[in-house]
C-alpha cells in the first residue's frame, strides 16, 4: 500500500447554508465546486485547504445527529494546523466562535485548542511551528 496523505474529510451538515458560511467565510476554505443532486435532494460542496486537502460538505435531509458528548466511538475530531495559534483564535472569536482555553500537548509541547462548527462537530487548531 502506498498512501501519500489525506485527500478529503466528509462532513454532513444539519444546516447547509450555515455550515457553508462557516467553512468558507469564517475558516476561509476555497470553494472548488458545489453540486446539487436532485435525486438525493442534497448538496455536495468541495472545499480546499491551502495544502490541497479537501473537505466535502454534504446536506442529507433527515440525517441523524452525531453523538458527541460524552464522546462516542468513531472519529473524535478534525484538527487543522496553524502557524499562528493566537491569530487563529482571535479570528474565530472575532467571528463569534467560542474557543476553549489554549492548552499544551504534554507529549509534543505544542499548543492547541478546540472549537466547534455549526453542528457542534469538534474541531481543533494545532500550532504547527
Amino acid at each position: 500500500m502506498n498512501l501519500s496523505g489525506i485527500h478529503h474529510v466528509a462532513i454532513i451538515a444539519s444546516d447547509y447554508p450555515a455550515s457553508k458560511a462557516f467553512y468558507t467565510g469564517v475558516l476561509g476554505f476555497r470553494i472548488i465546486e458545489e453540486t446539487y443532486r436532485d435525486v438525493r435532494d442534497s448538496y455536495k460542496l468541495d472545499l480546499a485547504l491551502p495544502d490541497g486537502t479537501q473537505i466535502e460538505l454534504f446536506s442529507f435531509p433527515g440525517a441523524p445527529p452525531r453523538p458527541s458528548y460524552p464522546e462516542a466511538q468513531g472519529l473524535r475530531h478534525l484538527a487543522f494546523a496553524t502557524e499562528d495559534l493566537d491569530a487563529a483564535v482571535k479570528h474565530l472569536e472575532d467571528h463569534g466562535v467560542a474557543v476553549e482555553a489554549v492548552r499544551v500537548d504534554e507529549l509534543t509541547g505544542k499548543r492547541f485548542t478546540f472549537f466547534a462548527d455549526p453542528d457542534g462537530l469538534p474541531l481543533e487548531l494545532y500550532e504547527a511551528k
